[in-house]
């Protein structure tokens, strides 16, 4: 063939380099050949999307709504998310020029961190935190900064951001903030809301808030946007998956000042276009008849969380009790592997039950296990059995 042998490999992005499949991947990888697995990994509802939501979309193929939206959007969409957070968590939006539709949060995650991160970039990430924020930051040759929560029973202080700002100082262009958080359930009240405000405005820094578990918090209250109190430097990231079940629709959104999202528009065009038509005349009647959807779902995790709680606890895991989302992050108990990854890979081999590691959660989340109540009560009834059985088991042999 006569071509000339080249090694275009070592021509791929250098940021990609840092870039690895993520944990949560390999190790639901590494136990998928064992039989009849019961998975508590998932962080998707394990509810169908409501059918009055199911039947827009049909509604919107058999009208052809086929075309482009906007970029931004369709209007109808921006216009029930803007009432949506308005309504929910007093947020004042402007359909027309502050909010974007993107697919899932996802995209609006990286359509921000492409619109404001440039190379030698620092951000701030509370920690333990969802592994999805690093790869993007790094892919822009910026870095992540953790600011390790975990004396404090994972809740950020104001003093802990505050230092952080500090000793990172002039390199610090952004703040994320994932609350309800995933891993840990933790929320913030308002009071808490409004100090981080205090502080985050004597800094020329952005706050990236994602807040697509906003609709699922357990304390009787309900959420608190830091967009209420810190609006001229705050990115707002919701989304519909968490609240309508709605995860493989890909629908998300942008909340910012029109002159924020002037910006991000651009980069969420040129990575997409737009948001697909069918799945946003879903979202529209999503938000609109279906705002109160994630109740009956809230209910029920509630009572899973509590069972989790309760079981778990009886076997000697230190659990902060979750106020929101719908994980457990448990404390691997003294006397047990504490390496989480060689733990739960040992439970699943003998009791082929899946549950996510800490340590897939960074550097302060070894020593912990991650599981989802977004399972069925009758899974988690017997992946609660299996567990006991398998820490007695343990104990029998280790510590005789």
């Amino acid at each position: 063939m006569g071509e000339r042998m080249m090694d275009l490999m070592k021509r791929f992005n250098k940021h990609l380099d840092k870039i690895a499949v993520s944990m949560i991947r390999q190790f639901d990888q590494s136990i998928s050949d064992i039989p009849g697995v019961l998975r508590l990994t998932l962080g998707e509802p394990d509810f169908t999307t409501p059918d009055h939501i199911k039947e827009a979309a049909k509604a919107a193929i058999d009208a052809n709504q086929s075309h482009y939206t906007g970029m931004s959007g369709l209007l109808e969409l921006r216009q029930a998310a803007s009432s949506f957070v308005k309504e929910k968590y007093h947020l004042d939006y402007n359909p027309e020029s502050e909010v974007l539709v993107t697919i899932g949060a996802t995209e609006a995650l990286s359509a921000t961190l492409t619109a404001i991160l440039e190379e030698g970039d620092i951000v701030l990430l509370p920690a333990p935190a969802y592994p999805g924020y690093e790869p993007l930051v790094n892919l822009m040759g910026a870095e992540i900064v953790e600011i390790d929560t975990t004396e404090n029973d994972f809740v950020l202080t104001p003093e802990m951001l505050e230092k952080a700002i500090l000793e990172q100082g002039e390199k610090v262009k952004a703040v994320i903030l994932n609350y309800p958080a995933n891993p840990t359930g933790v929320t913030y009240s308002r009071q808490q809301i409004q100090e981080f405000a205090a502080v985050l405005q004597k800094y020329e820094v952005f706050v990236i808030c994602d807040e697509v578990y906003s609709e699922l918090t357990y304390t009787g209250e309900t959420h608190v946007s830091l967009g209420q109190y810190l609006r001229n430097q705050t990115v707002v990231i919701n989304g519909l998956s968490k609240s309508h079940a709605m995860t493989g629709w890909r629908l998300g959104f942008v909340f910012a000042p029109a002159v924020f999202t002037a910006q991000i528009i651009k980069s969420h065009q040129y990575l997409v276009t737009a948001a697909t038509t069918m799945a946003q005349f879903a979202g529209a009647e999503a938000l609109l008849d279906g705002k109160n959807d994630a109740e009956p779902m809230k209910k029920e995790y509630l009572k899973r969380r509590d069972y989790i709680l309760e079981k778990m606890t009886s076997l000697g895991f230190k659990i902060i009790k979750p106020d929101g989302a719908f994980y457990i992050f448990a404390k691997i108990p003294d006397g047990y592997n504490q390496d989480s990854f060689a733990f739960l890979k040992d439970f699943a081999e003998k009791k082929a039950v899946a549950f996510i590691p800490g340590a897939a959660f960074g550097q302060y989340g070894e020593g912990y296990i991650r599981l989802s109540y977004a399972a069925s009560m009758e899974v988690i009834q017997e992946a609660m059995k299996r567990l006991k059985e398998y820490m007695e088991e343990y104990d029998a042999v280790h510590h005789k």
